[in-house]
């Protein structure tokens, strides 16, 4: 019989657990399936500990959180740079880019369960107004959230 000490198996469990997140990427397009001006997908429904890798397939964009989990920090990227963000907290992120906000650039991060639902149904209807086309378009990606 192995017999493994408490740090070795500690170590393994470790590696296991991380070995097991995943690595979301997030296309920001001038075109996609769903029109223009999109993050592909719009919606994802990720665990704690993965992380979403945003890439600037076109130029021109950038990702900024609108609403964050509770014990999350607010976040952004640079203008046509990849943008890695790690989950740490249960919730959901609505995003946008925000040179294209008002052509409805907005996509959803659902990280576990949805917590902070209530505060992306008190402050979203704020970003939609913003949005002057295919506000439709958001509506039923935020509506993917359950």
């Amino acid at each position: 019989m192995i017999k493994f000490s408490t740090p070795i198996l500690l170590s393994m469990v470790l590696i296991a657990t991380n070995s097991l997140a995943k690595d979301w990427q997030i296309q920001m397009l001038n075109y996609g399936e769903s029109g223009s001006m999109v993050f592909e997908p719009d919606y994802i429904h990720a665990n704690v500990g993965d992380t979403v890798t945003f890439i600037p397939t076109q130029s021109g964009h950038n990702a900024k959180s609108y609403i964050v989990p509770e014990d999350s920090s607010a976040w952004s990227s640079k203008l046509n740079q990849e943008h890695t963000l790690s989950l740490e907290n249960e919730g959901v992120h609505v995003y946008y880019c925000p040179p294209h906000l008002m052509m409805g650039m907005v996509g959803v991060i659902q990280v576990g369960n949805a917590k902070n639902l209530e505060k992306v149904s008190s402050k979203y209807p704020r970003l939609r107004s913003k949005i002057a086309l295919q506000p439709e378009r958001v509506d039923t990606t935020i509506a993917k959230i359950r």
